[in-house]
């Protein structure tokens, strides 16, 4: 037997019926965002919004408050390029990272030159046309924006101009980190908070039953040191999350670990552009052994 398809009345009833649902969700005039926002969790309670309509809702209205300096990828954990390097130096480093676009930097992070596109690589590739290759071909502008800067402007600047990157420039015009437009995308989306759920009040630094401590990546390097007794050095680095992926010398992947300074860091929650919790144990010193005396 075919299946019956509701008749026209039958249709316009469920629309009227949806319909006002949702005007007596808004029969009072909201004042403010808390308002809405409480509409919008009474509009799910009626199965009028689903629970992912509303948190898309609510991270639109986060996006319109927020600053670019809330959510950026810091200097420190910046993946880049060195303007001198050559093809086969840095490309093992562009794969491992799985990003698309990359920073090219000059003798440091605040002289950025450019912008290179992954997809521009693939012609050079092959062993016939590595030899030609020149990164100033390749180089795409770079466009440098204010931390301050509202997350709700720049991904309209973003849609406008076709950029997908942007460096961000402190006060004092020093790089201070970058941002996509996957980033803000995912202020609205909330994919990274539920992909790592790291809860956003938890402490920079938690005790965990084994001994071990959770640390976020973005924990200074001098609140590390005070809690830990260490002395890693925070005048390259300011985060403790800088100072782990410079001892990888790459963009290191969750479960990856290594040992510096007496210290066991392993990655408990990274994506391909950042790195955000880490697991650190302290190492005991292995013991010298005493020379064997010979009688």
């Amino acid at each position: 037997m075919s299946e019956e398809r509701p008749s026209g009345a039958a249709q316009e009833g469920r629309s009227r019926s949806w319909l006002e649902q949702i005007s007596q969700i808004f029969q009072t005039e909201p004042k403010d965002r808390r308002d809405i926002l409480e509409l919008l969790k009474q509009a799910q309670e009626r199965s009028v919004l689903d629970a992912d309509a509303v948190k898309m809702i609510e991270g639109v209205f986060d996006v319109t408050e927020m600053q670019v300096r809330d959510i950026m990828i810091p200097r420190s954990q910046m993946v880049v390029v060195d303007w001198n390097s050559e093809l086969e130096t840095f490309l093992p480093h562009l794969i491992e990272s799985t990003h698309s676009r990359f920073p090219v930097i000059g003798e440091n992070k605040d002289e950025v030159y450019g912008i290179l596109l992954a997809k521009d690589l693939l012609p050079y590739l092959s062993s016939d046309r590595s030899s030609s290759f020149n990164m100033r071909d390749l180089l795409r502008p770079a466009v440098f924006i204010p931390e301050s800067k509202r997350l709700n402007v720049l991904l309209t600047e973003f849609r406008t101009t076709h950029n997908h990157m942007a460096i961000v420039v402190d006060e004092y015009g020093g790089v201070a980190g970058l941002i996509t437009i996957e980033d803000v995308l995912e202020q609205i989306v909330g994919e990274i908070e539920d992909e790592h759920d790291i809860e956003s009040d938890e402490a920079d630094i938690v005790a965990l039953d084994s001994g071990a401590f959770n640390v976020r990546a973005l924990t200074p390097v001098d609140d590390f040191n005070d809690h830990f007794g260490s002395h890693f050095s925070d005048e390259e680095f300011v985060t403790i999350g800088g100072v782990v992926m410079n001892g990888f010398g790459r963009m290191p992947k969750e479960g990856d670990s290594i040992e510096l300074d007496q210290f066991k860091f392993t990655i408990a929650a990274a994506n391909n552009r950042r790195i955000y919790l880490i697991q650190v144990e302290k190492v005991e010193s292995p013991q010298q052994e005493l020379p064997l005396s010979i009688d």
